[in-house]
């Protein structure tokens, strides 16, 4: 079965638990991707603790979430080209450690959290070096080389870099996804309960406040709250970190305590490329395509926005581009006129089609460059498009007036985009709350979760387990 928003740890939803406010998002196809730090003064080449938790969107690449390196020395925590985790410890000519786990871990709709807890001095070699993933130990490993006992394993150095999300400003090597509470404890072989717990009721694996951890010299704490430095390190230490091509934009507030619907990398039938967290979508002229989201609904009321950044202009390409919902995935490559068979969207020319209900025309057009706002209210069988703010067929989605009417049954609903002739493409970006583009205004919605261009209708909600938890 595909992932989507039912599988993994999709974030806590609970009242009065520690809350996560922010995250960073890596978009793997830029170089310069990174945060990076030169260590200044040799600390504990023996112990240390790493802390991260991570979302993934581009499978089956190197990528790194942790790096250090100088003189052919370094150390490196990353998802490999099988989607394993990888650990590696090379110094002096000699692979000091090796670990690659047998499972994978491929779920782009979920947070990971991920320990990496050190300590050479241990008796036993296999506590030498602990892997958690998500509070639970791994001990299955495909590769399994620990350090001998009491190894310099290669981190702490004077005069390294310490790379995160990144190795060497390398884009074969960076990551693509999100990272939050990245913590590096200096000094100390910690067990995942310094940075998370299960939670009683659930039994989800969720976050607590780290702040009164002892981080060591080389400690740091990075939180990603302050836009304007996002390397800032808040452990108290100020072992803070060079920003490298990562701006305000790239914060997000989808993080382990609310996750935030994305695009389904993993359903790509039709050969698309994902980028920028998964939130931009370019199809390919090869095939015709249907792209969808990570988030199934079932009821609700719900809001997002698609900027369509480029389109194809020839032909009757205005009526072959569409924004709106499916509720099927789709397997078939090539799929022609996906989203009129598998669900409902808006064409460039105005008219909204799709085998939900008939065609209805009167509905405002969109070119290169507009923002389409989408309200989907599933428990009136309703949806509405707007054009840059303005809704079509003078409707209002606030008072349930003039909406394109479907109805709902017992299918499951998620918000796709499409380009259906294999002579036209065109790329996509999706706003959930979270926009991979530049807005020029900032609206949230009633409970004040996401950042959208345009006002949310009133009794809408951003695609975020928050508000899932509270109407999905």
């Amino acid at each position: 079965m595909l992932p989507t928003i039912a599988t993994g740890n999709v974030g806590s939803a609970l009242a009065g638990e520690y809350e996560v406010a922010n995250s960073l998002r890596y978009n793997g196809s830029d170089v310069a991707d990174a945060l990076t730090k030169s260590i200044s003064s040799t600390s504990s080449v023996t112990k240390s603790t790493y802390s991260a938790w991570v979302k993934r969107s581009e499978l089956g690449r190197n990528q790194h979430i942790n790096y250090v390196e100088s003189g052919g020395r370094y150390s490196e925590i990353y998802f490999n080209t099988s989607d394993q985790i990888l650990i590696f410890h090379y110094h002096s000519a000699t692979t000091q450690a090796h670990l690659v786990t047998s499972r994978v871990f491929r779920d782009v709709s979920a947070w990971y959290h991920i320990v990496v807890a050190f300590d050479s001095t241990q008796g036993t070699a296999s506590n030498r070096i602990k892997l958690y993933v998500n509070g639970v130990q791994e001990t299955s490993f495909g590769t399994e080389t620990y350090p001998s006992s009491s190894a310099d394993l290669a981190f702490n150095t004077s005069g390294q870099t310490h790379n995160i999300g990144n190795a060497n400003l390398s884009a074969s090597l960076s990551l693509d996804g999100y990272l939050t509470e990245v913590c590096w404890i200096d000094g100390q072989q910690l067990d995942p309960t310094s940075f998370g717990e299960f939670d009683e009721d659930t039994g989800i694996w969720k976050p607590i406040d780290v702040s009164d951890l002892t981080f060591g010299t080389n400690g740091f704490y990075l939180d990603f709250e302050n836009s304007g430095s996002l390397g800032a390190d808040v452990s108290g230490n100020g072992n803070n970190f060079t920003v490298n091509n990562l701006t305000s934009i790239d914060q997000s507030t989808d993080t382990c305590t609310n996750n935030f619907c994305t695009m389904n990398s993993l359903v790509n039938a039709s050969g698309s490329t994902f980028s920028e967290g998964n939130l931009k979508v370019a199809t390919v002229t090869s095939n015709a395509s249907l792209d969808m989201s990570t988030f199934g609904l079932t009821q609700g009321k719900w809001y997002w926005e698609v900027k369509a950044t480029t389109l194809s202009t020839g032909g009757s390409a205005s009526e072959r581009n569409m924004v709106g919902i499916t509720k099927t995935i789709p397997t078939v490559s090539g799929y022609d006129g996906s989203m009129l068979a598998l669900g409902v969207g808006l064409r460039g020319n105005g008219i909204i089609a799709g085998v939900i209900g008939s065609g209805q025309s009167g509905w405002n057009t969109y070119v290169q460059g507009d923002i389409i706002s989408v309200a989907l209210d599933l428990d009136n069988g309703k949806l509405y498009f707007a054009t840059n703010g303005t809704y079509g067929n003078s409707s209002n989605p606030s008072t349930a007036s003039n909406g394109y009417s479907f109805t709902v049954g017992t299918d499951t609903y998620f918000p796709a985009v499409n380009v259906r002739e294999t002579s036209e493409s065109g790329t996509w970006e999706l706003n959930f709350g979270n926009p991979p583009f530049t807005i020029s205004s900032g609206n949230s919605d009633g409970n004040g979760y996401g950042n959208f261009e345009y006002a949310v209708p009133s009794s809408y909600y951003s695609l975020c387990t928050k508000n899932l938890a509270e109407y999905g």
